[in-house]
């Protein structure tokens, strides 16, 4: 979820300047800064867990997995995003501090950010043409949402649950959902948002 933006009108060299010299992370849309809020407990998990395997299974191939510290860039939308997980396996992304050429892109939502994933970004992240796969990785309850690039920029949605295997065909990497969930308390998350 986004508040007002902090600077209006900025140039992306001036945005990538700022953001590396900040101790706050920002978003990029259009000119304007957007702050990143702060990440619960379970959404850190749950990126680390998804890096981590990723990061496993890939080692030794020519995919670059990246945690939410690396920014993605849409050229197309004039915008960066930080998401909490990417792959980038095209060996022309060389960029330092951000990748423009991802294969696979996951983010964590929450009730505050399902919206602004599941419908800004998604629009965005599909101009990106190396995109194969993006994941909604649900983290009030066992469940991700898969949405693969079928043809040109047609995208089939999948949705797994407790007892399914997460299969990502852009990097022939298969995860079983405990492995993404371990040590993801959610009575704990439940009690907190009733508060």
């Amino acid at each position: 979820m986004y508040t007002q933006p902090k600077y209006v009108d900025s140039t992306i060299d001036e945005y990538l300047q700022y953001d590396l010299e900040s101790l706050v992370r920002y978003e990029y849309i259009a000119g304007q800064l957007y702050p990143l809020l702060g990440e619960s407990h379970n959404l850190k998990i749950i990126a680390e867990n998804l890096f981590a395997r990723l990061r496993t299974q890939l080692y030794g191939t020519d995919c670059y997995v990246f945690s939410s510290d690396m920014k993605v860039r849409i050229e197309s939308m004039n915008a960066f995003y930080y998401p909490e997980v990417s792959v980038v396996k095209d060996s022309q992304d060389r960029e330092i501090y951000f990748k423009s050429r991802p294969c696979l892109i996951a983010e964590v939502i929450s009730p505050i950010t399902e919206r602004i994933d599941r419908n800004e970004k998604f629009f965005n992240y599909r101009q990106i043409p190396n995109l194969q796969e993006y994941i909604l990785v649900h983290q009030l309850e066992v469940k991700i949402e898969v949405y693969r690039k079928v043809y040109q920029n047609n995208w089939l949605l999948e949705t797994l649950t407790k007892d399914s295997i997460l299969k990502l065909q852009s990097v022939n990497v298969e995860i079983t959902m405990a492995e993404i969930y371990e040590d993801v308390e959610f009575e704990q998350l439940s009690m907190s948002n009733e508060q």
